[in-house]
């Protein structure tokens, strides 16, 4: 099964976010233990380096994605991506687009976001983290 994690879920992994942090990190590991192949988009890195800069020092912020990235596919945003989000006019919200592209080459299953109706134009399924670790089981 592949994946795509959006930005909220590695943040609320990262920042030990409750009530949020408990499904983040079962999702992060079964990446790790390539239970699922997991991939997160290009611009996930960067947007969580600036989000998180006031809870998690450079270092911390730098390491956090050295990890992720030594198990987790991180999916190019490209000039094609870019122009397919720009023309989509179903999506309310062009990063939330890029999410979708991004998910796309990489033929994820799921969307794992806590952001479920912002992907509601999307071919592929968003899913509460919750609800995907319910898959499992």
């Amino acid at each position: 099964m592949k994946v795509l994690i959006d930005t909220n879920v590695l943040i609320d992994y990262a920042l030990t976010r409750q009530p949020f942090a408990d499904a983040a990190e079962k999702i992060i590991i079964k990446c790790k233990n390539k239970e699922i192949d997991g991939c997160i988009a290009a611009h996930s890195a960067m947007n969580f380096f600036f989000i998180v800069r006031k809870e998690m020092s450079v270092d911390e912020r730098k390491d956090f994605l050295k990890y992720l990235s030594s198990f987790i596919r991180i999916i190019a945003v490209d000039s094609f991506k870019i122009s397919n989000a720009l023309d989509n006019n179903s999506f309310m919200d062009f990063e939330d687009c890029l999410q979708f592209e991004c998910a796309k080459s990489f033929s994820a299953d799921y969307i794992i976001t806590r952001n479920i109706k912002d992907f509601s134009a999307s071919t592929v399924i968003p899913i509460l983290p919750d609800d995907f670790l319910k898959l499992f089981d």
